[in-house]
């Protein structure tokens, strides 16, 4: 089995169908399975998906467990070689995987890759290609851009659809080696949503493997479709960052992440306040 594709599904299931049916239609040239973890959602019009894809393995969950550790389930149940992280609001464009699989085995300490992702109305979507959060970047992510050069947070300086070594890329298109996926422990289940991806591209650099983004090929990525924006989509987001640098900095660089936490909380409140509003 060269891979297992790993969807955790939530209240989207006419977007899974699409997933699947594009992943179906593309993946050719190599022994592929698909995992898809239902995280308890509340609408069980998903289950119609399991007479209609026999060969998919569809894991229920009784409650709703979060990202981080339905994805760390899903991997478990994986037999491939790689594991392709994929957001069930995703479709598969084109049969050009199996390059990919090959770019994947032709690199030495090969850590994580993530493909193009454009929305619906065809716009490039920057998350694809990003850094590791830190003083100036977090800044310019929560309230405004300082300058126009190059390696902000979204890697402006790396092409569009060129193929680059980065340090992060986003979990709703992600493609790891599952012996590294393990080694590294998967992602962090404090963790339940958002900044899980950016933890765990950071802890493959970490371990000395490398980082690809692949922009010669594209997924459209529906986004957010699952996602209420509300009160506790704030807390979880906001919650995130704050686990990612007590993490990384609290005791490695106490001012840095002082100020880091300041900016988080300001921008929590004036986003609740929008909210409320």
């Amino acid at each position: 089995m060269k891979l297992s594709v790993i969807i955790v599904h939530y209240q989207v299931s006419d977007l899974l169908k699409n997933c699947i049916l594009s992943i179906q239609k593309y993946f050719q040239g190599f022994e592929y399975e698909i995992i898809v973890v239902d995280n308890a959602s509340p609408d069980a019009k998903w289950k119609e998906l399991i007479t209609e894809f026999p060969n998919v393995n569809f894991i229920e969950s009784k409650e709703n467990l979060g990202f981080s550790k339905a994805n760390n389930i899903g991997v478990k149940a994986a037999k491939g070689e790689y594991v392709y992280i994929l957001n069930p609001d995703t479709e598969i464009e084109g049969d050009y995987f199996k390059e990919i699989l090959d770019f994947a085995d032709s690199q030495k300490n090969i850590g994580a890759i993530g493909l193009r992702m454009h929305n619906a109305k065809g716009e490039f979507l920057p998350e694809s290609k990003r850094s590791v959060p830190a003083l100036i970047n977090s800044f310019e992510k929560l309230f405004t851009k300082l300058r126009d050069d190059s390696k902000t947070y979204y890697r402006n300086d790396v092409d569009e659809f060129g193929i680059a070594e980065v340090t992060v890329m986003t979990g709703a298109n992600l493609l790891i080696k599952k012996s590294v996926y393990q080694e590294v422990g998967g992602f962090d289940e404090r963790y339940f949503m958002y900044g899980e991806d950016i933890d765990l591209c950071y802890t493959i650099l970490r371990k000395g493997y490398k980082n690809f983004y692949y922009g010669k090929y594209s997924i459209l990525h529906y986004k957010g479709e699952s996602t209420v924006k509300n009160q506790l989509y704030l807390n979880r987001f906001f919650g995130a960052m704050d686990i990612f640098i007590g993490k990384y900095y609290k005791k490695q660089k106490p001012f840095q992440y002082l100020l880091m936490k300041i900016g988080l909380k300001f921008k929590h409140f004036i986003e609740a306040r929008k909210i409320r509003n």
